[in-house]
């Protein structure tokens, strides 16, 4: 490859064409190549796809969910497809097809009792016969083929990060938010800790009016003679568990720590965690639930021990 050859490789958007007969695995596809921060379009009419990439030019890796469902679907219209973007320099395409054995598509059926979309009125292995024999041009066309029968959507996670990734693996969102229990538990937490047995800064005139963020609320909260053991084995449990969620093929982790009115000590803890972490290079973002809600002036609950 000339030196002109790997400029042109290097501004050309990357494209995965994500296809195969339904069942075989189409959308854990999809959902790994999002989480790679492809910009991932699914289910659009083949139709409007050329002038879709004409105008969406450079940017982030791009992947298209093509199966059947798609309106106006055809494996002509999907091969006219492959070839012009073959054509085109803006472009470097490649077609990833799932594969899976029409035994264990039919199981799958089975298992999620839906109807096969080529024999809505029809077996759903009547429907897998007819779609594999209707894809078998698109099977020949394709760059990559992984055959998913045996696979567990882990297995299958992994082998599209291997082929996708740049060598890299899907980075994992971790999100810490703090909470008052006044208010109740947010939703989809993963990990929750209550800190309402640490020194409460609420009680000491000077501190009232700040928040968790504020050194001088930190230093009292890590005064605690509770605290260092605490928060050390928060961080232990926190350092121990990441790298098993991520190999399990978790992509998010949501950590929450409450106090009375999520002002002072869970702020302060939420701080304090996501800065140690970073330490160990996660990338961690962060969320004040109350105080948010008092920057937007919402009505608070009233209480003699607000934080």
């Amino acid at each position: 490859m000339t030196d002109l050859d790997k400029a042109q490789a290097r501004d050309q958007r990357r494209v995965v064409l994500v296809t195969g007969p339904s069942g075989a695995g189409r959308s854990t596809a999809i959902n790994v190549l999002e989480d790679l921060d492809y910009e991932v379009i699914d289910n659009i009419p083949l139709s409007i796809l050329p002038k879709l990439l004409e105008v969406s030019g450079k940017g982030r890796p791009l992947a298209l969910g093509l199966d059947v469902r798609n309106r106006d679907f055809s494996v002509s219209a999907l091969i006219e497809l492959i070839d012009g973007l073959a054509l085109n320099t803006d472009y470097s395409a490649s077609v990833l097809y799932l594969d899976c054995a029409a035994e264990v598509l039919s199981r799958r059926y089975s298992e999620t009792r839906r109807r096969h979309p080529l024999a809505p009125a029809e077996t759903a292995q009547e429907g897998i016969a007819r779609e594999q024999d209707l894809l078998v041009p698109i099977h020949a066309r394709a760059d990559i083929i992984i055959d998913t029968t045996d696979m567990s959507p882990h297995e299958l996670r992994d082998e599209i990060e291997r082929w996708f990734s740049f060598g890299q693996h899907a980075p994992m969102a971790i999100s810490i938010q703090s909470f008052s229990y006044k208010r109740g538990m947010p939703r989809g937490l993963d990990m929750v800790f209550d800190v309402r047995f640490l020194n409460n800064p609420y009680w000491d005139v000077a501190l009232r009016g700040l928040n968790g963020q504020d050194e001088a609320v930190q230093r009292y909260v890590m005064s605690d003679p509770r605290y260092d053991a605490f928060f050390q084995k928060i961080l232990e449990l926190t350092l121990l568990l990441l790298p098993a969620y991520r190999e399990e093929g978790k992509r998010h982790l949501s950590i929450a720590f409450g106090c009375t009115g999520g002002q002072h000590r869970s702020v302060a803890l939420v701080e304090n965690l996501s800065k140690a972490l970073a330490k160990h290079d996660w990338q961690v973002s962060i969320r004040h639930r109350e105080m948010e809600r008092r920057q937007l002036g919402a009505p608070q609950v009233a209480s003699r021990a607000e934080a």
